[in-house]
């Protein structure tokens, strides 16, 4: 995993590469109930309360603590060009989905050679404070936590013996 912060411009770049095609890579961030197995770092878990994946829609979700503290989130879905890109606006929130401004614009590129599926992000902060806040939380290590998860999951739902399972 390549993670870049760039302080001038406010944003962070990561690039990710994982041993499965890009169908099953798009489908783990696009299906809530693929996305709550992988998308918290351990021993944290997600929870999605609803999530519509169209241009419009959202995602309102929680990272839960073991001790059952919960950190919510909002995904606004703003641009989705299927199996290849799509954008968002991701801003935490309370509870009752009301949004902590300022919030961070996110831009995943998905591309697919010899099997192997490259997962490419840019996140834009709307605020200098912001970007220092998600580091600070951890958000280098959280997210390559949560991509050895992904690839976790990427090999059991590629292997033969969950495909026959299911």
């Amino acid at each position: 995993m390549d993670f870049t912060v760039n302080k001038e411009t406010k944003t962070v770049v990561i690039t990710a590469q994982f041993d499965a095609p890009r169908d099953l890579v798009w489908d783990a961030y696009t299906k809530p109930e693929l996305l709550d197995q992988w998308w918290a770092p351990r021993p944290w878990a997600s929870r999605t309360k609803h999530m519509e994946f169209r241009e419009g829609g959202r995602r309102f979700y929680a990272m839960v603590s073991p001790e059952g503290v919960e950190r919510w989130a909002l995904q606004k879905y703003t641009s989705i060009t299927p199996k290849t890109n799509f954008k968002l606006f991701n801003t935490f929130a309370d509870e009752n989905e009301n949004p902590e401004l300022p919030g961070s614009d996110w831009d995943l590129n998905f591309s697919e050679q010899d099997g192997k599926t490259t997962v490419n992000v840019s996140i834009y902060n709307e605020s200098l404070e912001r970007l220092e806040r998600m580091i600070a939380m951890g958000f280098t290590e959280g997210t390559a936590a949560t991509f050895e998860n992904l690839k976790e999951l990427l090999s059991k739902l590629a292997s033969p013996n969950e495909i026959e399972a299911k």
